[in-house]
């Protein structure tokens, strides 16, 4: 069976995600901060795929982490995987990081470049084996900068842009990598906010094309096409313009 590694398994993309590759007859190496959170979807994963309680082992995972730290996470795995999904994010209120400088950091580094050594690992294993993908969740809040969220939005504008690097350094070698732009989503990050639901993204929604994406090959998705669009609306919009919208505090992920 295939394997597939995911970072941030806790969070509710990931588990959808997970729950999706598990049907379709991919193991999983599930890791995340908190392993006894990680320990329970292990558990629930296993039992909705009929498999034994003890199927998908669980390692602790955390993205501030040093890079010597991760490379002994790498090479303590039991296997090359086939496959990363990278679900790391969050960190902290982004309206706070504006005057919070250990805060900023803190976001910067859970959101991109905390995430960066692991991937190079992945990537250069993969390279080298000549197969393997990548699948990092980034979000329409880095496709430009907004004064309500620059600091998360710069951080992953930051990881979009890695990752369509590592996409282009590793195209022809049999490495697929893959940047997952949400939007909107109902998940735990986005619980009192008021968001529309036809521009929502629901997370086995997300799951699913995920999926789709890795089976395709596909290079960016927006789970929500209009997004798209919409973004690039907004990309385009002239930055004297920009600035007096009221998109400035529009909150997206």
């Amino acid at each position: 069976m295939p394997t597939l590694l995911v970072l941030g398994a806790t969070s509710d993309m990931a588990r959808a995600a997970a729950r999706v590759f598990c049907r379709k007859g991919w193991d999983l190496l599930l890791c995340g901060r908190n392993t006894t959170a990680t320990e329970q979807i292990a558990r629930d994963l296993a039992l909705r795929a009929g498999r034994p309680q003890d199927a998908f082992p669980v390692y602790a995972f955390d993205a501030l982490d040093t890079p010597e730290a991760h490379q002994a996470f790498w090479d303590a795995l039991p296997c090359c995987p086939d496959a990363v999904l990278c679900a790391v994010g969050g960190g902290g209120d982004p309206l706070a990081a504006e005057h919070d400088q250990m805060l900023a950091d803190r976001i910067i580094r859970t959101n991109f470049s905390g995430l960066v050594p692991m991937l190079s690992l992945a990537a250069d294993a993969f390279e080298k084996r000549g197969s393997g993908a990548i699948i990092g969740i980034s979000s329409v809040a880095g496709d430009r900068g907004r004064a309500a969220n620059y600091v998360y939005g710069s951080a992953k504008a930051g990881l979009a842009t890695f990752l369509a690097g590592l996409r282009n350094r590793l195209a022809g070698k049999g490495v697929q990598v893959i940047t997952v732009k949400p939007g909107p989503a109902a998940t735990a990050m986005s619980d009192g906010l008021d968001l529309p639901p036809f521009l929502t993204a629901q997370p086995e929604e997300i799951g699913a094309a995920i999926y789709d994406a890795y089976r395709k090959k596909k290079d960016t998705i927006y789970i929500k096409h209009i997004w798209r669009w919409i973004m690039m609306l907004i990309i385009h919009t002239p930055e004297w313009l920009f600035k007096r919208t009221n998109l400035q505090a529009a909150k997206q992920q």
